[in-house]
């Protein structure tokens, strides 16, 4: 199966929920104010978000009065092309600066984040460049020793202290070791905690501080990991998490499981922070660059 297709099964559950609804409406042929008033309900109820609905509604509306989307073809390529819009460029994961590129990974409980760590140094690693895990999620056992089962797949480096450590000094140390043995990237496990407990949020806080003490311009990279299956709170944790430590891009988890697939849209027009990743399945090759184009390509297609 090609690369496309398999992004195309991963968001079966999306396009079913969604592209299904407004291809019913197409189909009949006849386009009016009603038909667009239907196609907003759908885009609200699909996780899309009440200010992306907004915006493409407001633009259908208007090129239906102007004459330029009078059919449910014209409509259609109108829709996408006002999804795309929203979306904007694709904006994965770019290396900048000097070594080594730090990347710091974020997020609640049970998102998948340890496993998206360790398929992205997998990634990294087949590429050519050399990783080094930190193991700065300190508060469960069960975490490190999956870091460390990622780890020795991926060819990478590790840093971990004993359980129950300052998650701070393992940045700290991981951070130093990549420097002294000239490594190219870094990427940080953290504790999931829920975005809600304050406490939790000031130690991300201070962990952040401590990498950029460590190394002036990182952490290059703040990385949330959601799960898409979560809908509009996965948008409430974005928010959280960037008023509290500043996320400069999200992987999106568990696409291939949810028919809220949308709110890859409320996530971009709310916060205007990139979906850089996304999960389609359990392989190793199932987290993907985010692409715009394919994206919406493989809603329709």
């Amino acid at each position: 199966m090609g690369l496309f297709d398999r992004l195309k099964e991963g968001l079966s559950k999306t396009r079913k929920g969604f592209v299904e609804k407004v291809e019913s409406i197409f189909s009949r042929g006849k386009i009016d104010e009603d038909t667009i008033e239907e196609l907003e309900e759908i885009l609200i109820t699909s996780d899309i978000g009440i200010h992306a609905t907004e915006e493409i509604a407001n633009s259908l509306r208007e090129k239906f009065k102007k004459g330029e989307a009078k059919e449910s073809n014209s409509l259609k390529e109108s829709l996408k092309k006002e999804m795309g819009l929203i979306l904007g460029s694709s904006a994965p994961i770019v290396l900048f600066g000097e070594k080594p590129f730090v990347i710091l990974t974020v997020g609640v409980n049970g998102v998948g984040k340890t496993t998206t760590i360790g398929k992205l140094a997998s990634r990294f690693a087949s590429q050519g460049h050399s990783v080094l895990l930190a193991a700065a999620d300190t508060f469960r056992a069960a975490a490190i020793e999956q870091l460390e089962i990622w780890a020795k797949r991926a060819g990478a480096l590790l840093v971990k202290h004993q359980s129950g450590s300052d998650p701070a000094a393992v940045a700290f140390d991981a951070i130093e070791s990549a420097k002294h043995k000239n490594i190219d990237i870094v990427i940080i496990d953290t504790a999931g905690r829920l975005h809600t407990k304050s406490p939790l949020m000031e130690e991300l806080k201070k962990v952040k501080r401590v990498v950029e003490k460590t190394m002036p311009g990182a952490p290059q990279e703040v990385l949330l990991v959601v799960d898409a299956t979560t809908g509009q709170n996965a948008l409430r944790q974005a928010q959280l998490f960037n008023e509290a430590i500043g996320v400069t891009g999200i992987a999106l988890t568990k696409l291939d499981g949810t028919a809220k697939g949308g709110i890859v849209f409320a996530i971009k027009k709310e916060l205007g922070i990139p979906v850089r990743l996304i999960g389609i399945g359990e392989g190793i090759d199932d987290l993907r660059d985010f692409d715009t184009k394919e994206f919406i390509g493989a809603l329709f297609d």
